[in-house]
């Protein structure tokens, strides 16, 4: 005969620890939503798991649009750190080519640009369907200087700066993304 697993006090608490090992935290998701939902990890770590889901959706970031295809990718890789940095440097040459006026990018090298996009995209196989008004992950303020960001990739006078200024910020996003947030997948029923 098998043995019994009592499935009430089998979960209490977040599903796994919140130091997990890997470059970014990814839990079940506790309430019933049909996207990922990006929260600060004090906010997350007072988090009760309850089998039915949490009434109530505290603070958080629902990531859809072009962030949730943004987000999948990222959890398909969520073992590889290099992989899944080099997937935010590519989500952040995306976002400079949908949402960044710049005068370079009015030139024949835009064409350079779309050519790294399109290979890059194949090479890890990520790819955005349907509006894309946002791709990069949202970052409260306190934390990210999106305006110095964007004023940094403004400022560049060659690709090879544009492409410089769009890897540090990146990678900059990519740590605090790492260090303050915590992701939940969409609910998948208790």
């Amino acid at each position: 005969m098998g043995k019994v697993i009592d499935l009430d006090n089998r979960r209490k608490g977040p599903s796994k620890p919140f130091n997990e090992p890997g470059p970014w935290r990814f839990r079940k998701g506790l309430w019933r939503t049909n996207q990922f939902v990006q929260m600060r990890v004090a906010l997350a770590e007072s988090l009760e798991y309850k089998p039915e889901g949490l009434a109530t959706l505290p603070p958080h970031f629902a990531l859809g649009g072009g962030m949730s295809f943004t987000i999948r990718s990222l959890y398909m890789n969520r073992k590889n750190e290099t992989k899944m940095r080099e997937i935010y440097y590519l989500v952040g040459l995306t976002d400079c080519m949908i949402n960044q006026v710049h005068p370079i990018l009015r030139t024949d090298l835009l064409r350079d640009m779309y050519k790294k996009v399109f290979s890059m995209k194949e090479a890890l196989k990520v790819h955005w369907h349907g509006n894309l008004d946002q791709v990069l992950l949202p970052i409260d303020l306190e934390y990210f200087d999106d305006v110095g960001y964007r004023t940094s990739l403004a400022k560049a006078e060659t690709m090879k700066e544009l492409y410089g200024a769009i890897r540090e910020g990146t990678e900059e996003m990519f740590d605090i993304l790492s260090l303050e947030y915590i992701f939940f997948s969409p609910w998948m029923g208790g």
